[in-house]
């Protein structure tokens, strides 16, 4: 119970510390307008495999069988 709160307050806190990077890189004025773009594009894109990659093998821990794995 205790160690999925500190998880969670962890995750929360390592998040809050990214958006606050994030925010930072993207108002920048001094970075061209092209590379923070570019960035952008690198950063949805990791995000999309990510969230494929999770739920494929979501899908697939529902389907597969362990019949010969004692337990």
């Amino acid at each position: 119970m205790w160690q999925n709160t500190a998880f969670i307050l962890i995750g929360i806190g390592i998040l809050v510390l990214i958006g606050w990077s994030v925010q930072g890189f993207f108002t920048a004025s001094e970075i061209p307008l092209l590379l923070r773009v570019a960035v952008g594009v690198i950063g949805a894109g990791g995000l999309l495999l990510i969230g494929i990659a999770i739920r494929d093998r979501l899908k697939k821990s529902k389907t597969e069988n362990f019949k010969e794995v004692d337990k």
